[in-house]
């Protein structure tokens, strides 16, 4: 399989007062297109910080990232922000959905900044919220919607633009089991349709899912295996 983003001798390092605290230590990562991995480990390992990364979402202190065969460390700031809209799609613990829009008002955000016209914007939100069992709700505002059903609003947010890559980080953190086994199994099929799919969990089940885990201890991975997938 062909590499899709690549983390070469990556190292993180965030300033805490008089000190700095170093997120990753120097991680070498490919991720193949069209694979499921799933990051892991236990809080503090670096898997956030990891996934931000890889989402362009921030800058390495050292090393390289390379995104389809493109050093990020090259790109503008505007050019990274036209990076994430278009091909990168996001799904945080937080749902982060506006509460005074509806759903697809909501989904369709992303299409807003890649000025795409108002009237195919609601047609693609209504799509993308369709392919995650959510074409019922589509005029539901927040409040209105179970946590399971806000992270599918979120997630179809995160599909809408089309992008190539999904990086969820915690996606079933602020979820009930049975709700998190339905989002683990969405990300199933959206992988399965062909996207790649980055997914950060502690939780060793939802790991198990994915073809690839990559484990992270103290900044560093510790171990790779292979999933149930």
């Amino acid at each position: 399989m062909t590499t899709f983003v690549e983390l070469r001798g990556v190292v993180k390092d965030y300033p805490m007062g008089q000190t700095v605290f170093r997120a990753l230590r120097g991680v070498d990562l490919a991720v193949a297109e069209g694979q499921f991995l799933a990051i892991t480990g236990p809080s503090g390992s670096g898997k956030s910080t990891l996934l931000h990364l890889m989402g362009a979402l921030h800058r390495p202190t050292q090393g390289q990232i390379i995104f389809e065969g493109v050093d990020l460390a090259t790109l503008s700031a505007d050019e990274l922000a036209h990076l994430r809209n278009s091909k990168i799609g996001f799904v945080f613990q937080q749902f982060h959905l506006l509460p005074r829009i509806t759903a697809w008002e909501n989904v369709a955000l992303p299409m807003a900044y890649a000025r795409v016209r108002p009237a195919v914007r609601k047609e693609r939100a209504l799509a993308a919220l369709a392919r995650v069992g959510l074409g019922d709700f589509a005029y539901h505002r927040p409040n209105q919607l179970s946590g399971g059903q806000q992270q599918r609003v979120a997630i179809a947010r995160a599909l809408v633009n089309n992008p190539k890559l999904l990086l969820a980080d915690e996606p079933t953190g602020n979820l009930d089991t049975q709700s998190g086994r339905e989002i683990v199994e969405l990300f199933s099929s959206l992988h399965k349709e062909g996207h790649t799919v980055v997914i950060v969990t502690h939780e060793p089940e939802i790991a198990a899912v994915a073809q690839r885990i990559v484990v992270l201890r103290d900044g560093l991975i510790q171990e790779e295996r292979h999933g149930l997938r």
